[in-house]
């Protein structure tokens, strides 16, 4: 059997509208009676695990970044978008709330290393573009940097979103700039990212897109703060709440009469 990090990809590659976009996953023991399908068997079987519209009902994501540096600013940004797939119809209704702040804007840059010849710091993610599924990279060149990624993923069965979610807009850009800092939320209609950077000192990202989600801590300096968060949550509709599935699981076991079952 796939493990639930492929069925979170699997749902968000449908949230996103990329239709039968592959998902990468790994293999995992099986647990709590679960039996895992060897790759033979799953290659003989055609057309069984194809996900309907209806098969999520609600999903959210909401991004945080914190970054403090050591001289007292504060760069912030939080997005939150969601994709309400109650209304009917293969497009859902989708939410973009993006929120982005740069405090102490007046706040100096670190004074240079008192040294003849300042060290060189280099940190390259570009590989981190051709990974899939879920990534977390922290890349560190400096001293007493404290960096955290953490991701959460709720999964509950339901017929709508939260009440508490809003709709927010369906696309578009906050940004806030001060000197060599930015904080950018960005949402396109088919990827969201949230970007903090420092001119300098390195960047921190979070991201999701088809097929992958992340979050990326980059640092070139000193004595950084820095917290990526993640709260993902997938809402699925009850077998009660389809109709339609109602109707074919009554069909086939009418038709299924006379047939041994064991």
């Amino acid at each position: 059997m796939k493990h639930p990090r492929l069925y979170l990809l699997s749902s968000i590659a449908l949230a996103l509208g990329h239709w039968g976009a592959p998902a990468v996953a790994g293999t995992v023991p099986a647990t709590n009676g679960l039996q895992e399908i060897s790759d033979a068997e799953m290659g003989d079987m055609r057309g069984r695990y194809t996900v309907g519209d209806n098969a999520v009902a609600w999903f959210g994501v909401k991004m945080i970044s914190t970054w403090q540096t050591p001289t007292g600013q504060v760069l912030q940004g939080t997005l939150a978008l969601s994709m309400d797939f109650t209304h009917g119809g293969a497009k859902p209704q989708i939410g973009f709330e993006p929120i982005v702040s740069i405090t102490r804007a007046d706040a100096p840059l670190p004074p240079p290393a008192d040294v003849a010849t300042p060290p060189v710091r280099h940190v390259d993610a570009a590989g981190l573009a051709n990974v899939g599924g879920v990534v977390q990279s922290v890349q560190v060149a400096g001293d007493g940097n404290l960096a955290s990624n953490v991701t959460q993923l709720t999964i509950s069965n339901g017929g709508g979103p939260p009440a508490s979610t809003s709709a927010g807009t369906s696309s578009g850009v906050a940004s806030a700039f001060s000197g060599g800092s930015r904080a950018v939320a960005t949402f396109d209609g088919s990827s969201a990212s949230l970007l903090l950077s420092i001119d300098g000192q390195g960047s921190v990202e979070q991201w999701i897109r088809n097929g992958s989600i992340g979050q990326s801590v980059q640092l070139t300096a000193d004595n950084q703060l820095i917290n990526n968060r993640m709260e993902i949550e997938l809402v699925r509709q009850t077998v009660a709440a389809n109709t339609q599935l109602a109707q074919n699981v009554a069909q086939a076991i009418n038709q299924a009469q006379g047939i041994g079952l064991h």
